[in-house]
């Protein structure tokens, strides 16, 4: 972990860095409203019904698509990259299911339910979700076809013949697996539809550390890394030690 110094880009007195923040909260409201706006018109995305009988292997036998909504009408899916043959699942991911474990309770009363999916066999993402500690719906795609239909599973060969089909256009990837989040609606005659997905750095939205990242004089502090994330680990394989050193 780098534990380089960085300097304040100026240093200024009260009143100047007063006019200065009243300055970028003017831009900050309307980035707020164009969020807004955003959101409504990602609430108005036309539904895709869905119609392959996807059984998926639970703790409690098969389970269907709509089964995982637990007698609510709205259900996120996040599809957790852990494959078949991993020995942990994916770091990202897991950065994304620490944000997401707290939040079950608080989606539960407003309508929604929240479940994860893996193309891994259920015997695999058990043990590691209880090594975790996260007390969340997690049921595994293996054998379905479910994550190839929503383009987050891919196979060595497609990767090799120099793309994928991810993120609603066809770009290299550098593994089978791949992170995304899908939302779901149920009618009252129990029919299921597809309603809006994000995948790539659309995921964000629920790394509610990055805000706080953005907020602070370092950022993210990524620029010098070899790739996104590269600092991040599972939350049980931080090392103490690193994390004084980059105090001091």
């Amino acid at each position: 972990m780098k534990t380089d110094s960085f300097h304040p880009p100026t240093v200024v007195s009260p009143e100047t860095w007063l006019a200065a923040r009243l300055e970028l909260l003017a831009a900050e409201k309307e980035y707020t409203r164009l969020g807004d706006k955003l959101s409504a018109r990602r609430r108005e995305l036309p539904w895709v019904k869905m119609t392959k009988p996807y059984r998926f292997d639970s703790p409690d036998g098969k389970v269907t698509l709509a089964d995982l909504f637990g007698g609510r009408s709205q259900l996120i899916v996040q599809h957790f990259m852990l494959g078949p043959d991993w020995e942990q699942g994916c770091k990202s991911c897991s950065f994304m299911m620490d944000h997401l474990n707290p939040t079950v309770v608080h989606l539960k009363a407003r309508d929604v339910s929240f479940a994860a999916i893996s193309h891994a066999p259920l015997a695999d993402i058990l043990p590691f979700k209880e090594r975790m500690g996260w007390e969340v719906n997690w049921v595994s795609s293996h054998g379905t076809g479910f994550n190839q239909d929503f383009a987050v599973s891919f196979t060595e060969e497609e990767i090799k013949r120099g793309g994928v089909y991810y993120n609603y256009h066809r770009m290299n990837f550098p593994q089978t697996e791949a992170p995304g989040i899908s939302v779901f609606a149920r009618d009252a005659a129990g029919d299921v539809y597809h309603t809006y997905s994000t995948f790539g750095r659309g995921v964000e939205l629920v790394m509610t550390t990055y805000d706080l990242l953005d907020l602070v004089p370092k950022g993210r502090d990524e620029a010098n890394d070899d790739y996104g994330m590269q600092w991040l680990r599972h939350h049980d394989r931080y090392e103490p030690s690193a994390t004084a050193a980059a105090a001091r």
